[in-house]
């Protein structure tokens, strides 16, 4: 039977890489599918990947409309057995439903991917939605990881260096190293997401003539004794 699967993680844990390897295992497997994204780092109609892997896809803007534009392709005589959703959180609750109404009426499979929370811990509607909704959701095999080098689980808002917490929801940006005026994202952990301490931060605090090694703020990995 057909399903509405959520795959969720933070950035930097494959994605889309994970789309794009679900579209080509389907394809190879004859069968035919649509590709949609929202807001790619790559631009627009683009499905892209970090390790440089990309594809054409359908823009989804808040006017698109899953179900028609299926039921379009299938009145043209192309056949849809599945579609891949990246870049799930940008969707609107209204366009999640569409998605489950497609599983549900027509038997399309629809493997959904997607941040689960934005740069302040909170939910995006569509991600909140999905996950309301979905068959099922499933976290991430690959796992991003913090600085320190835990398991990243928050998405940080960087600009000028400093962690925000404050402003829009959406602001497009990517992983990497931050540039003055520019919006840059990076995945912690808990502790340093609450702690406001990024990978700029900890490095400024660690060539600080004034700290001790002992005073950095680290997290002990998995089998290691904290310092005390």
């Amino acid at each position: 039977m057909a399903e509405l699967v959520f795959f969720s993680g933070t950035m930097d844990c494959g994605k889309s890489t994970l789309a794009l390897q679900t579209d080509h295992n389907h394809a190879a497997r004859g069968l035919a599918g649509l590709l949609f994204t929202s807001r790619d780092r790559a631009g627009e109609a683009v499905l892209s990947s970090r390790l440089g892997l990309s594809t054409p896809a359908l823009e989804v803007t808040p006017e698109l409309d899953f179900w028609d534009v299926v039921v379009g392709q299938a009145t043209h005589g192309r056949r849809v057995d599945y579609l891949i959703c990246d870049e799930g959180q940008f969707y609107t609750a209204e366009q999640v439903e569409q998605l489950a109404r497609l599983v549900d009426e027509m038997g399309i499979d629809v493997y959904a991917f997607g941040i689960t929370a934005d740069f302040r811990t909170c939910l995006f509607p569509g991600s909140q939605r999905f996950i309301e909704l979905a068959d099922r959701v499933q976290p991430l095999q690959v796992e991003a990881l913090c600085w320190c080098g835990r398991k990243a689980t928050h998405n940080a808002r960087v600009l000028d260096g400093e962690m925000v917490v404050e402003g829009e929801q959406v602001v497009v940006g990517d992983t990497g190293a931050a540039r003055a005026g520019v919006v840059e994202y990076e995945v912690l952990c808990r502790r340093h997401y609450m702690r406001r301490m990024t990978s700029h931060a900890a490095r400024a605090q660690a060539t600080a003539p004034e700290v001790l090694p002992f005073d950095l703020d680290l997290c002990p990995l998995p089998g290691r004794v904290a310092p005390s």
